[in-house]
């Protein structure tokens, strides 16, 4: 293909058919914008013979995903079939292109444009994308250090497949023989938690349950971790499991986390957790509800539950028996 080597920025409307022009001549990955034999536009990262391929790779509609030898070098190549969303994918592309030249090395590039793609995917399927509020955030936060600790203990895959609180499910974790509801707290205010639902607290026959409370404060500083911070650091336990990754940007996309809405000043700080199982004379609601009764929300004071907290690691709690499932 003529070009590959070029080192000249421009977009497709000057690139003739079967050309490339490296999208950005100071750029650390050879990313370029290519013009395609049939004529279609695309975007293509020239690998190394030493790269490993990551698949599977993302369906999207309207646009082809592959690998591709280009002048005898293999290529990961994101091609456009609907010259009408040209615009669109210009933009998809461009934020590919700007994930991928934040990693250090080329395999690492491959991986984050891989999973950038993905998160396009997602959210041109229907996620939603409106913004969280800051409780919302607070919850987020609390939610992705339990499954990091699940990652740790469980593995990728097993981990991400446990987290249901994005598909609204009763209860957040949800692991064979064993769920777990998260909440999230200020650590300065009344040591008590909101429970949303009369089902969440809920038994579930043949399984045991566990509430956690984590302390989740926030400020807005220029030290610590803000949101994204939070969430690259639990994206990066997926690289190198595509299914598992897949399966997280769903959730994500669901949520409607998006990184261009993240306050970058505002940091969010884990504090510490407790563990309650929730067992027979817990402090809760129980259904049924009388008739006529419905969408209750209730608040439970963290005293009443002292007798039920628990101080066993998770990987004692979960008793080794989701890991051998």
């Amino acid at each position: 293909m003529k070009g590959l080597g070029k080192m000249i920025e421009d977009p497709w409307n000057t690139i003739q058919i079967s050309e490339a022009r490296r999208v950005d001549s100071q750029g650390k990955h050879d990313f370029f914008w290519v013009r395609m034999p049939d004529k279609s536009v695309g975007l293509l990262l020239r690998l190394s013979d030493e790269t490993s391929e990551i698949r599977p790779l993302p369906k999207l509609k309207h646009v082809d995903v592959s690998y591709q030898l280009v002048d005898e070098q293999n290529c990961y190549c994101v091609t456009l079939g609907e010259s009408t969303h040209v615009d669109l994918f210009e933009t998809l592309c461009r934020d590919v292109v700007k994930a991928a030249e934040e990693a250090p090395d080329l395999q690492s590039a491959l991986a984050r444009a891989v999973r950038r793609t993905l998160r396009w995917h997602h959210l041109l399927r229907g996620g939603r994308n409106q913004g969280m509020s800051l409780e919302e955030q607070r919850g987020l936060v609390a939610e992705l250090a339990f499954l990091r600790e699940l990652v740790h203990h469980l593995g990728a895959l097993k981990a991400v497949e446990a987290w249901k609180g994005p598909d609204e499910s009763a209860k957040d974790f949800e692991l064979p023989g064993k769920f777990f509801e998260i909440k999230a707290r200020r650590s300065a205010a009344h040591p008590k938690v909101r429970i949303s639902s009369e089902a969440q607290l809920m038994d579930i026959d043949g399984a045991d349950l566990f509430l956690r409370v984590q302390d989740v404060d926030t400020s807005l500083a220029s030290e610590g971790e803000n949101l994204i911070d939070h969430v690259e650091q639990t994206e990066r336990l997926f690289d190198g499991d595509i299914m598992a990754l897949d399966l997280w940007e769903q959730r994500l996309a669901t949520i409607g986390y998006s990184p261009e809405q993240v306050e970058q000043e505002r940091r969010w700080h884990l504090g510490t957790n407790r563990t309650f199982e929730v067992l027979d004379g817990f402090p809760r609601l129980i259904p049924p509800m009388p008739q006529g009764v419905d969408g209750v929300e209730y608040t439970i004071r963290l005293d009443a539950c002292s007798e039920f907290e628990r101080n066993f690691a998770l990987d004692i709690l979960l008793n080794k028996e989701a890991a051998d499932v």
